[in-house]
């Protein structure tokens, strides 16, 4: 026969596990934030985390009230910075000189002495590989 009261008690520690879950979460974004504000200082981020260990559940509600929005703008700030540096990578790759242009170049050394005739053909075959 199926009993109710054993149901309810799945359902009762689902529950639990999940606000523990999303506590964790909150847990890990305060401790976050708080090491990436530059404004804070030592002293204050210091006092955050006693509060964070010996006050915890209360410490993490009072941080997400009072600095929950700047909690956003540097979360923002730092999404943005990290686009940049992509982009920025991505055009610096692009910038890359052609397989036309690198054998050119190393015709170039090769002609002046620079380089030996050797030389010129590894660095054609890489020209080539790469653009392949």
């Amino acid at each position: 026969m199926f009993d109710w009261s054993e149901f309810w008690s799945v359902v009762w520690s689902f529950f639990w596990i999940f606000a523990f879950i999303a506590y964790l979460m909150a847990l890990f974004s305060v401790i976050g934030d708080l090491f990436r504000d530059h404004k804070l200082s030592g002293w204050g981020k210091a006092a955050w985390m006693v509060f964070l260990i010996f006050v915890p559940f209360l410490t993490v509600l009072v941080y997400l009230i009072a600095r929950g929005t700047g909690m956003q703008e540097r979360a923002a700030t730092a999404t943005e910075l990290a686009q940049k540096a992509v982009d920025e990578r991505i055009r610096s790759v692009a910038r890359q000189s052609s397989p036309a242009e690198e054998i050119s170049k190393a015709q170039a050394l090769a002609e002046a002495g620079t380089i030996t005739p050797g030389e010129f053909e590894a660095i054609k075959k890489r020209a080539l590989a790469t653009s392949s």
